[in-house]
């Protein structure tokens, strides 16, 4: 069998083959391109396979055998308070979407210090354990979470007594080959390991098809499953936590009667938000931009809407709204009286990725490495040429509501 590991960064990646059954295995290393957006010059020589891991983010590591992806590696360092945690979900689900096992790095603290206090341990919100189990309860692929080495358990009470203040409390690989990864012989990381040699073997026995059934009856994976829910329970995790309490559950006849604003005789909003009986409002008072909405969208989706493999088999409908929301119950209507978020920034994001797109051009304008890239776009449109805020909004919600203007999906 032969492996290919694609990595945003190499030490990184060889911090995971150097650790784990990758060393003795077969394999190359390969450069991951993230997006069209990013990286115009390469991102189309990225195998379809791959592409379709990459389609609403990139993760930091994908690993295949015979150009079957296998499982991806996402690792973050920053403190996982409020919407944070979340940052980075939409690449995990990208990931189980596509059947593929997804690990989470991620500080189980980490040190902030805000002006005119002493630094402080700033905690994961616990709610991104339980977003990770349903998004597996859906799938039946593992997304597991694993704790970024840290003084937190040793210091819980006083941050100011980390050996590691400095580095907010993260305890770093010692190994220069490894820059920015995390201690590997952390016992996090050691069980992380352990899980990814238990799915290689799986892989390797049983064939990919038959693997991915077995993976979450593993013992390894079912132990860290039952630790997952456990620490959802022990840190006090909650269905009012961040960021579902910025959200409002309400009637969808307040929602197409708000959007009926945009009907007239010759249109009139279709089947799909007409569907479902309720819909759930996430609340953005704020100006149109990007992280951590996007990925808190999509852990609502799982958290609150999703029942099965699509965004067509949810509950409830989903919404994200740019401003504050309220009810009018006598005309069963919204009102949205936020200030801050505009249509036209949302229209300038999509308009400054169209920039990127070469489907305008006529053959003689083209170059010759531009061929292939021009292939691409004439199939896939400018999916992977918009920015990832605007490919993730637009994937996960049902309809985008600003004070000033909406769009929504008819099916």
């Amino acid at each position: 069998m032969n492996y290919r590991i694609w990595y945003s960064t190499e030490p990184f990646a060889d911090f995971v083959i150097n650790n784990t059954e990758l060393k003795n295995k077969t394999f190359v290393k390969k450069k991951m391109y993230e997006s069209d957006a990013n990286n115009a010059k390469n991102f189309h020589t990225m195998p379809d396979h791959i592409k379709k891991i990459l389609y609403l983010d990139a993760p930091d590591l994908i690993v295949e055998i015979d150009h079957e992806p296998i499982f991806s590696i996402e690792v973050s360092t920053e403190a996982g308070t409020g919407h944070n945690a979340f940052q980075r979900f939409a690449r995990l689900a990208a990931s189980v979407e596509n059947n593929v096992p997804a690990f989470y790095i991620y500080p189980e603290a980490a040190i902030i210090t805000r002006k005119g206090s002493p630094p402080q341990w700033d905690k994961i919100n616990p709610l991104v354990f339980k977003a990770l189990d349903d998004v597996m309860s859906i799938y039946k692929i593992p997304a597991l979470l694993y704790y970024y080495p840290s003084d937190f358990r040793m210091h819980p009470a006083d941050a100011t007594t980390s050996p590691n203040l400095l580095t907010k409390g993260i305890l770093h690989d010692t190994n220069r080959n490894y820059a920015g990864s995390p201690l590997g012989t952390d016992n996090e990381m050691l069980r992380m390991f352990d899980a990814i040699n238990e799915i290689i073997a799986i892989f390797e026995r049983t064939g990919i098809i038959k693997g991915r059934e077995k993976l979450l009856s593993n013992r390894t994976l079912i132990d860290r499953r039952t630790f997952m829910n456990n620490e959802y329970v022990y840190k006090g995790g909650n269905l009012q936590m961040s960021p579902l309490s910025a959200t409002i559950k309400v009637k969808t006849e307040y929602l197409l009667n708000y959007l009926s604003q945009f009907e007239n005789q010759n249109y009139s909003i279709g089947e799909l938000l007409r569907s479902r009986e309720e819909t759930i409002i996430y609340k953005v008072d704020a100006l149109f931009r990007g992280d951590p909405y996007p990925g808190a969208l999509a852990a609502i989706d799982y958290l609150l809407c999703r029942e099965g493999k699509s965004f067509e088999e949810r509950k409830y409908n989903l919404v994200i709204a740019w401003s504050d929301v309220e009810l009018e119950d006598n005309a069963k209507t919204l009102i949205l009286n936020g200030t801050k978020g505009k249509i036209d920034d949302f229209i300038k994001a999509v308009q400054a990725s169209e920039n990127k797109n070469i489907l305008s051009k006529n053959y003689a304008q083209l170059e010759n490495h531009e061929i292939p890239r021009y292939y691409m776009q004439v199939r896939y449109g400018s999916t992977y040429s918009k920015v990832k805020h605007v490919r993730v909004f637009s994937y996960f919600a049902d309809a985008i509501l600003f004070p000033d203007g909406s769009l929504w999906r008819d099916a």
